[in-house]
């Protein structure tokens, strides 16, 4: 049996297509009739306290979203598997959001809307993209499709990761040691690390103001879509306010939704999106998870299962 566990979002469309896509292994909501000893799978997303009570048969956690960070927090989370969304259609929304984001700041926007405003003519001129650095934080299969895209663009890219990697056409840096070296050379720093203790409030002042300075007119930009515990608010107003940074995209949020009196609000060059830059996909999750279950029913291992020590 499969149990629905979905906050914030629309619980009976999921269920429905679950049911159809399933049939006839049992499907059910937390509003329905049905003995929690029989629930082998929850497909959560926030669950709350009490999500897991009377699963004594469960074998294994979905989680809607692709970071878990918040699931691992749960008071009662029980000790099985938990198995993340990895899936082609939640990976090209973000390397959507992320080469658009990176090519607006590259082309200088926010400056050219200045101009604009002021009815001001000023032909500055952007450097060309190999001319440009790109440094991507983290090197999951959502970093390395946003290197790959912003390659085929001919950016100069370089990744930081936790553990090492080897990327074609791209300078790798790994770990603490050699964070201020991939800082030095980059112009556009874009967070797509997991959240964990050693992650959490990365995006700081002391961060912005090791990255590169001499090429992008007006100074380095960052882009976070990645969880809303990697940034310091109050250092990015900081940054922005003193020159320290030219410019930040930001979907996430340390608090969402972003309240009304966050003076991120007023500051022109910080560009908001309401963490929408890569939603799950109710008919590719539906695909995905239900392909899961079916597998693992069959004896096959589950796949992308979550490593809780390194908590990704």
């Amino acid at each position: 049996m499969l149990l629905l566990h979905l906050s914030d979002v629309d619980e009976a469309a999921w269920a429905a297509a679950f049911t159809e896509a399933l049939a006839p292994y049992p499907v059910v909501r937390r509003s329905d009739s049905f003995d929690p000893a029989q629930v082998r799978y929850i497909y959560v997303w926030k669950p709350k306290p009490d999500a897991f009570e009377g699963l004594t048969s469960l074998k294994a956690i979905l989680s809607l979203g692709a970071g878990v960070d918040a699931l691992l927090k749960h008071s009662a989370l029980p000790d099985v598997p938990i198995v993340r969304f990895v899936d082609a259609d939640l990976t090209q929304r973000m390397s959507d959001y992320v080469v658009a984001q990176v090519t607006m700041h590259h082309r200088l926007f926010s400056r050219f809307q200045a101009d604009q405003r002021a009815r001001r003519w000023n032909q500055l001129y952007p450097p060309s993209a190999s001319e440009s650095t790109v440094g991507v934080m983290g090197l999951g299969v959502l970093g390395q499709d946003a290197l790959k895209r912003l390659a085929a663009l001919g950016f100069t890219l370089r990744g930081w990761s936790r553990t090492p990697k080897e990327l074609d056409g791209v300078e790798v840096f790994t770990g603490e040691d050699e964070f201020d070296a991939f800082l030095s050379g980059t112009d556009i720093l874009v967070n797509l690390l997991p959240l964990t203790p050693e992650t959490t409030g990365i995006l700081n002042y002391d961060t912005f103001s090791r990255l590169r300075r001499d090429r992008l007119a007006g100074g380095p930009v960052i882009v976070n879509a990645a969880r809303g515990g990697h940034q310091r608010e109050a250092d990015i107003v900081r940054a922005l306010g003193d020159g320290t940074l030219a410019a930040a995209s930001l979907d996430v949020f340390e608090t969402e939704p972003l309240p009304a009196d966050s003076p991120l609000w007023d500051i022109e060059t910080c560009y908001i999106t309401p963490h929408v830059a890569a939603i799950s996909d109710l008919k590719s999750g539906v695909r995905y998870f239900s392909q899961v279950i079916r597998d693992h029913e069959a004896g096959e291992p589950l796949v992308n299962v979550v490593d809780r020590n390194r908590g990704y």
